[in-house]
């Protein structure tokens, strides 16, 4: 068997992106969620803040899987095109069907215990466009995006409030950077 070459990251992270997009998640539908979770911790918090932090959650290998595998699921799903019972499962969002905040939750962890109490506040709340996607109104099957969307908000939220702290420390542009891509990385 030949060795394939591996997929370049920015391939993985350009098709999370469309596939977010094609499924009717705006990266700003996103930033909104963590405008509303952080701004009450920040005077100085813009908008542009929160969009740069969905961003860079986003470049994260662990998180473009995550959509890549869910979304993938859920338009199995309404094209019927899994195996009974999963297909009733996924399709229907099989309340004790847990899988998905599974697959989402997984990769909130690398963010901390924000990113983690966050993620359980927003599956719970449905603030913003998790609400719409969890409400089954489009006709599409989004038992796994919802959680997804919330595991996005949440790492942004975490990484956001670090970025906040590191800002009124007087941290060094360089050093805040640094941790930036560490934590890329990690």
């Amino acid at each position: 068997m030949p060795n394939k070459e591996p997929i370049k990251s920015h391939v993985v992270e350009k098709a999370a992106r469309d596939l977010l997009k094609e499924r009717g998640v705006e990266i700003e539908d996103i930033s909104d969620i963590v405008f509303q979770m952080q701004s009450q911790y920040s005077d100085t918090l813009t908008r542009e803040d929160c969009t740069e932090s969905v961003d860079a959650v986003l470049e994260k290998r662990e998180i473009q899987h995550a959509v890549l595998v869910g979304i993938e699921l859920d338009k199995l799903a309404e094209k019927n095109q899994l195996s009974e019972p999963l297909q009733s499962i996924v399709d229907s969002d099989e309340g004790l069907f847990g899988v998905d905040e599974t697959i989402a939750l997984g990769s909130v962890f690398g963010y901390g215990s924000i990113a983690v109490t966050t993620f359980g506040y927003l599956d719970k709340e449905k603030i913003g466009i998790i609400k719409k996607l969890d409400s089954k109104s489009s006709g599409e099957v989004h038992t796994f995006l919802d959680d997804l969307v919330c595991s996005i908000a949440a790492n942004a939220s975490s990484r956001l409030a670090h970025r906040l702290r590191d800002r009124e420390e007087d941290m060094d542009q360089k050093e805040i950077e640094h941790r930036d891509q560490e934590e890329r990385m990690a």
